[in-house]
């Protein structure tokens, strides 16, 4: 696909400051109604891409091309027509409520004079209404906590009417809720007005899951480039961040605290996701643990390949043969007590229960509860 048919890019673009070069040669681009998200460890230039690509910051090299121009091309009144951008920076308001910021936004599209229509202001309550900020519209905007002023500069972006939205960690200071609530926003934006979405974010679940592709900023060039399938693999996710204490785990898009050092003296029973909250009551105490007998494909599986001192497992589809069950007993009987999260067993992990009715026999058998 050539270069023209994405509603933005970059060729070769150099950032840094006082014209020494932190990044080099950076190659990003996005189409209309795609998400591009940019990852990495902190203080490693994303914020400084997104100045650069918003004229914030003067490039040291290269070109940026928007809608097919460069930025050097459009003026300030027409860039400001196709890209709004939201900044984790605090923004001079003094004395503005969160409607009079949220209008600012339509001035792009008004006189010399400023003065917004009705219609205008029809916009502002519909954009504030949209992130669940109508409420704020005549608070103080410096009165109004970081999560709500968050929303309230999403929604002066939205009032923009953009064709493409820069976003700087936009769910920091959010909630929960509110950080799935935005991130929907976006979604629909970009399904339902094709707008172009260039970010950075620090949730890597949030990451996986909402962008069409993922540019790594770490070191002087960009590191990889990809969709979330290619980009989000523990291996590699570990290595960018640098993670030596604990793991990161693609397949779920979540981390996991380091495992407690020493041998098992906990082995826990379990499948199907029943030993999760097990491991990790157990990892938080300080108490090294095993598991078993676990099928490779099995949810359990993978969280005590993270924590687990010992994992005996089974090939997956097939039952839990001899061999596997007696190399859970010997782990078994070297551990003081054994917790079976398990309330019946099937065909395929039918030798868990003999594991079960060993550590009832020896005394070891406790309740889940840890």
């Amino acid at each position: 696909m050539s270069r023209e048919e994405y509603y933005f890019h970059t060729e070769k673009m150099t950032v840094g400051y006082d014209g020494k070069p932190l990044i080099r040669d950076i190659e990003m681009c996005v189409k209309r109604g795609q998400i591009l998200t940019l990852i990495g460890p902190n203080g490693g230039g994303k914020s400084t891409i997104l100045k650069s690509i918003t004229r914030q910051m003067k490039t040291i090299g290269g070109t940026v091309y928007l809608d097919g121009r460069t930025l050097q091309e459009l003026s300030g009144r027409e860039l400001s027509q196709k890209l709004a951008v939201v900044l984790t920076e605090r923004m001079r308001s003094e004395l503005m409520t969160c409607g009079d910021v949220v209008a600012t936004g339509r001035y792009p599209y008004t006189g010399a004079l400023g003065i917004l229509t009705e219609e205008d202001w029809a916009k502002v309550r519909e954009a504030m209404d949209l992130v669940h900020a109508l409420e704020l519209q005549e608070r103080d905007f410096h009165a109004i906590s970081d999560g709500q002023r968050q929303r309230v500069l999403l929604a002066r972006a939205i009032c923009q009417e953009p064709e493409i939205i820069v976003l700087d960690e936009p769910t920091s200071y959010l909630d929960i809720r509110h950080k799935l609530e935005l991130l929907t926003i976006l979604k629909q934006m970009v399904a339902q007005r094709r707008v172009a979405v260039v970010m950075s974010l620090h949730e890597l679940d949030l990451a996986q899951k909402i962008s069409d592709f993922v540019l790594c900023v770490h070191g002087e060039y960009i590191d990889r480039a990809g969709t979330p399938e290619e980009v989000f693999t523990s291996e590699y996710i570990c290595r960018l961040y640098g993670i030596t204490r604990g793991s990161y785990d693609a397949l779920f898009g979540s981390v996991e605290m380091e495992r407690a050092p020493g041998a098992p003296q906990v082995f826990v029973i379990c499948g199907g996701g029943s030993g999760i909250p097990v491991f990790r009551a157990l990892q938080r105490k300080g108490i090294p643990f095993a598991a078993g007998v676990l099928h490779r494909s099995d949810i359990d599986y993978e969280a005590a390949r993270a924590l687990a001192s010992a994992v005996i497992a089974e090939e997956a589809y097939e039952p839990v043969g001899g061999a596997r069950v007696q190399e859970a007993l010997e782990v078994l009987r070297s551990c003081r007590k054994a917790i079976c999260c398990l309330d019946s067993f099937g065909t395929m992990n039918a030798g868990n229960r003999l594991l079960r009715d060993e550590a009832r026999r020896l005394g070891l058998l406790e309740d889940a509860a840890v």
